[in-house]
């Protein structure tokens, strides 16, 4: 039997197409649990089947050698590359099998870079096609399924497959080769650690060291602020608080000259009120790098994560491809169509009856487009069988999606200047006038609300205080995992589906901690070792210079041989002279290793003798922390055996001992939790007289048991030390009290 086979990029992708384009049910089948779909469209038979992924990798045609530099690869299953990626075989399987009686073929994987290298690979090495149709869409609905497939172009968009094969290889030879002369250099002396480098995580790397080394640098500054607080009284008391319109005072002198010039007086005049609206225009579409910042914000739910859920939304047919750099809607898309199907869900008909209603809807766009697909915005489809961070997102991108055609909001600031002895003190509120698209977006517009007090012009504030306070500038602040994802977008480093990885990357190797990224000794000084000895590694214009050229590729104005030829001269020009230089960049690497390790497992001053310091070590029965001047002291601390252990770079505040911070990763999210090493720590004490039958009484709810420092109740908590009472205001207040004695701590370990 003669058919057409449509590839997709996902097995769920394959559900959706079959069940759009059949006239009748999908007659499923499946082979050792991979599943494919017999339909007729229009009276033409046709198979669809499903990726799973990449199928097909670059791999090193020797890979039995580990030498460097080396540019011999082929594409090969990924199954055979890669352990994890065992599964991906049977998936292969089933395309070959189904792909030797069709007679036409339709990729209709994603349409980007990364989903025509996909259909390309199974196109080429599976189905032994030179070409194929190609279905184009951006939402899994039915309507727009069938009408990418009566719509089909007759061609792969070869110019995005060719950039996305050279990529994928080019990202190869740098990665390979960079990532072995790495750690060859590091074999020269006789240690080993897995280190990394690549195109764009070299220089993503140093930009987050030279933040590290602009705050480790910085010199706070000292200023001072002279502050007012006093009260309008009227019909009501209005409480006035307000700084000089100076702000910061950097000349202490002169700071001390205005103080000593208002400190005594009691009273002052309002000498100016003035009121300012500004309009606050609606925000523009989603594209995938402002839902990352935007979920960041309001969820802390990190890009990589973020790529994740939405993926998911996308896949189910709920909201369009997110993996887009548009911030634009086009009018084809359907806004009523949507807003209509948004209607039938009753959390959102407030907003779709208000829009509706309206006689035009003219979204407010962006400057940004891609010629693949729109910003991001919902189909309409009601979400089913999603969890809970799922529905967040699909929330966010829902309201952002009625934002975009709503009016601008009315803010008014009130200003209010106050006169004494000629030195005029300032201070400001805002309120909201009209919401407009405000309301629309609820409640992710985050801002604060004044109350405008009744105050007038020449109205008398009676003085209760006036105060010089010093203060220090601050050092600047760190990338987050959404703003580094921004930073390298601004710079042309990576892509829009690759930026998230990258990052993930440098935290893997040890490169970087901390949610605020911070980069470690060993970032730092891998960043310096290599800037002294091979500086072209790090170069974000040669990286950029790359992205160019892909996209010269993509645009037919240049081959990807020519590119890779490009990159191999160069590379090998970076290497030869790199490994003249191995053993001197071997010997910093080791030393550089070795002091990143010694930090991490140093927790702080040893509590008993006070002159050594806590480190973990690693004993038969598990890991502990000991004083590292044993056998002289015997100090020892248990610690859990599972989770990553750092110190909390500070000592607790009932028994002066160090702290730590343990971080458990767990299957959808990683938590933190700070802790005290002593066991005996006076926090944790309480009188145990009548304990038992009290926390059975706590335990089953008969009883609560004030908090002695604030007015919260004490409930049951758990810590690496056992069950405890907590005040329930933690951490507003840290209240704790010990419920259950801990076993002594255990005998030192020998070492």
């Amino acid at each position: 039997m003669a058919y057409e086979l449509i590839i997709t990029e996902k097995p769920n992708a394959a559900k959706k197409i079959a069940d759009a384009l059949s006239d009748g049910k999908p007659i499923k089948k499946s082979d050792n649990g991979v599943p494919y779909y017999l339909i007729s469209h229009n009276k033409e038979d046709l198979v669809v089947a499903c990726a799973v992924g990449h199928l097909y990798g670059v791999a090193e045609k020797n890979d039995k050698s580990w030498k460097y530099p080396t540019f011999e690869i082929e594409w090969k299953p990924t199954s055979s590359i890669n352990k994890a990626s065992a599964y991906t075989k049977k998936y292969l399987s089933v395309i070959k099998k189904v792909a030797k009686d069709a007679t036409n073929f339709t990729i209709a994987t994603d349409y980007d870079i990364e989903g025509e290298v996909i259909g390309l690979n199974v196109l080429r090495f599976a189905c032994k096609q030179k070409d194929a149709n190609r279905m184009k869409f951006s939402t899994l609905t039915k309507d727009d399924l069938i009408k990418a497939f009566e719509h089909k172009s007759k061609t792969i968009d070869w110019g995005q497959a060719n950039a996305g094969v050279t990529r994928h290889e080019l990202d190869w030879y740098y990665g390979i080769n960079l990532s072995r002369a790495l750690m060859s250099a590091l074999r020269k002396t006789g240690s080993f650690k897995v280190l990394s480098s690549g195109r764009v995580q070299g220089p993503a790397l140093k930009i987050l060291v030279d933040k590290e080394k602009e705050i480790q640098n910085f010199k706070p500054e000292p200023y001072w602020q002279i502050a007012l607080s006093g009260l309008v009284e009227k019909d009501k008391k209005y409480p006035v608080e307000a700084l000089h319109q100076k702000d910061k005072f950097f000349d202490g002198n002169e700071a001390t000259t205005v103080f000593e010039k208002v400190k005594d007086e009691k009273s002052a005049l309002v000498s100016s009120v003035t009121k300012k609206e500004t309009k606050s225009l609606p925000p523009i579409p989603f594209d995938l790098t402002s839902l990352q910042l935007e979920a960041h914000k309001v969820f802390k739910i990190v890009p990589k994560q973020l790529l994740e859920l939405a993926q998911n939304l996308y896949i189910n047919g709920f909201i369009s491809y997110p993996r887009t750099s548009s911030q634009k809607l086009p009018k084809e898309i359907d806004y009523k169509k949507i807003l209509k199907e948004l209607q039938k869900n009753e959390e959102y008909k407030k907003q779709t009856d208000y829009l509706l209603a309206l006689k035009q809807l003219i979204p407010k766009e962006g400057t940004k487009d891609d010629p693949a697909h729109p910003a991001i915005y919902p189909t309409g489809i009601k979400p089913t069988g999603i969890n809970d961070r799922e529905k967040k997102v699909y929330d966010l991108i829902v309201k952002r999606f009625f934002a975009v055609f709503g009016e601008p909001a009315l803010r008014e600031t009130m200003t209010i200047e106050v006169d004494i002895k000629k030195e005029i003190f300032v201070t400001k509120g805002t309120r909201t006038k009209e919401e407009g698209w405000f309301e629309l977006y609820a409640p992710y517009v985050k801002l604060e609300e004044a109350e405008f007090p009744d105050i007038n012009e020449k109205d008398t504030v009676k003085i209760n205080s006036i105060t010089k306070d010093e203060k220090e500038t601050s050092p600047p602040k760190r990338y987050t995992a959404a703003s580094i994802i921004k930073e390298l977008e601004k710079r042309n480093l990576g892509t829009k589906a690759t930026r998230a990885s990258i990052i993930d990357a440098l935290y893997q190797r040890g490169y970087v901690n901390e949610k605020s990224i911070q980069a470690t000794k060993l970032g730092i000084r891998t960043c310096d070792i290599l800037e002294k000895y091979s500086s072209t590694i790090l170069d974000e214009e040669l990286t950029r210079h790359f992205e160019d050229e892909m996209e010269s590729i993509r645009k037919k104005e240049k081959t990807p041989q020519e590119v890779l030829d490009e990159a191999q001269k160069l590379l090998t020009d970076i290497l030869t002279d790199f490994k003249k230089k191995e053993l001197d960049i071997g010997k910093e690497l080791k030393d550089a290793n070795f002091e990143t390790a010694n930090e991490m497992n140093t927790i702080g001053e040893c509590p008993v003798c006070k002159e050594g310091m806590l480190v973990i070590k690693q004993g038969k029965f598990g890991r502990f922390i000991a004083c590292d001047k044993y056998p002289d002291c015997s100090a020892t601390f248990k610690i859990p055996q599972t989770g990553v252990i750092k110190s909390a770079n500070k000592n607790c505040e009932h028994c002066a001992h160090p702290m730590l911070t343990i971080t458990k990763k767990g299957t959808k999210s990683t938590r933190s939790q700070t802790l005290c090493i002593n066991p005996e720590c006076p926090s944790l004490k309480i009188d145990e007289a009548n304990l038992s039958q009290e926390m059975k009484e706590i335990q089953s709810g008969t009883i609560e048991k004030d908090c002695p420092k604030c007015k919260g109740k004490l409930v049951l908590r758990k810590s690496i030390y056992g069950q405890f009472l907590g005040c329930s205001n933690y951490p507003k207040c840290k209240y704790t009290e010990r419920i259950e004695k801990e076993k002594e701590a255990p005998k030192k370990e020998e070492e």
